[in-house]
């Protein structure tokens, strides 16, 4: 575990800030916006034809988000835990920060595996305490068995006064049964064998075992308890005008929400 901490420490010092060099890509659109909205829904739509187009895009969106709530990323060590294909990570080296990828899935990780990958479950991190800058971790907490775990990690290795950001797609989200929804509405089996018949092959998701029916409600009053960090904003990711309004609205918010983004703060110590 310390072998891996001291190398997150060396690679601040030997890049510099990043093997490449900084530049603009930010997005073209407030946040929120229906423009914004828009284009990454027609994104979405094309994610399974597309996906570099699509996850690219949703990576610009996803790090212009964090340096609004804490500045630029450059020089700063990230960590992007489950970020799969690594196109979060390279986003945000992209604009100069140290940043690096730990995914416990060696096939998401793709025939090459991105720069600065290392294979580890976000449930326990080979890392030393406080050595992150920003932790980020998107669409992750919806495909893992227990959230209050997989958030401690994440505050354990960010810096007292650190940034986490995390957003998972809520259950009775109209996206919730992922590559099944809507039909999740009926019931995961039968939203799953209507997704058999139509592609042709089985749904990549099981309920219960890669992905688990995660809620607004509970997940707030869980964060909100714990001591180790404060909300700086709970808000829906995608929603294109009253982010923040949508989720404090019991009952519409397991609906209308989307994809809950929550912006955390590491209490000091």
């Amino acid at each position: 575990m310390r072998r891996v901490g001291d190398a997150v420490s060396r690679a601040r010092v030997a890049w510099g800030g990043s093997r490449s060099s900084p530049r603009p890509s930010h997005t073209p659109w407030k946040d929120p916006s229906v423009r914004r909205s828009v284009a990454l829904f027609r994104a979405f739509r094309r994610e399974q034809d597309d996906p570099e187009a699509c996850y690219t895009l949703l990576a610009r969106d996803a790090v212009d988000q964090v340096e609004a709530y804490d500045g630029p990323v450059a020089g700063r060590t990230v960590l992007d835990v489950g970020g799969g294909g690594g196109y979060f990570t390279a986003e945000f080296r992209r604009r100069g920060a140290n940043a690096f990828l730990f995914e416990p899935d060696v096939a998401e990780l793709g025939e090459e595996p991105p720069e600065a990958a290392v294979v580890a479950d976000g449930y326990l991190l080979p890392l030393r305490d406080g050595v992150a800058d920003v932790t980020f971790s998107s669409n992750v907490l919806e495909h893992v068995a227990d959230p209050e775990t997989f958030l401690s990690e994440l505050a354990r290795v960010t810096r007292p006064g650190g940034l986490i950001y995390v957003s998972f797609t809520n259950w009775l989200s109209p996206w919730g049964g992922h590559e099944w929804a809507p039909w999740h509405y009926l019931g995961a089996e039968r939203a799953r064998a209507r997704y058999a018949r139509r592609a042709g092959r089985p749904a990549k998701h099981t309920l219960g075992e890669n992905l688990f029916a995660v809620h607004i409600g509970p997940t707030l009053r869980q964060v909100r308890a714990r001591d180790d960090v404060t909300v700086v904003s709970a808000r829906s990711r995608y929603w294109p005008f009253l982010a923040e309004a949508v989720v404090k609205a019991p009952g519409i918010r397991e609906f209308a929400t989307w994809n809950l983004l929550l912006i955390l703060r590491r209490c000091p110590t």
